[in-house]
């Protein structure tokens, strides 16, 4: 396989996540969006290192790993926090910060 494969993948997966998190009102399936998204940037990181033979891709590809499984953990304790509260996970309805 070539770059151009993995940057294909990444791009599907891109637009995939950019559809998702335009068009869907739960906020579960747009912070799954927003996974898909990282996931391609972190496709196309490790492509490129692979492509020049050097290693900052993959760490970078790490690193947003890690900030990813972080914005996971504290946007689902939101989320739960929200429907205990509200009872409800639509993002038309979260209008808390809404004067």
């Amino acid at each position: 396989m070539t770059t151009l494969h993995y940057l294909v993948v990444a791009a599907a997966l891109f637009v995939l996540g950019v559809i998702g998190v335009l068009t869907r009102r739960n906020v579960v399936i747009v912070l799954m969006s927003i996974e898909l998204i990282l996931n391609a940037v972190n496709l196309n990181l490790v492509a490129f290192s692979r492509m020049w033979g050097g290693l900052h891709g993959q760490v970078f590809a790490i690193f947003v790993v890690v900030d990813a499984a972080a914005e996971a953990a504290v946007g689902l304790g939101i989320l739960i926090a929200f429907f205990r509260n509200k009872e409800t996970i639509n993002v038309d309805e979260i209008d808390l910060l809404k004067w």
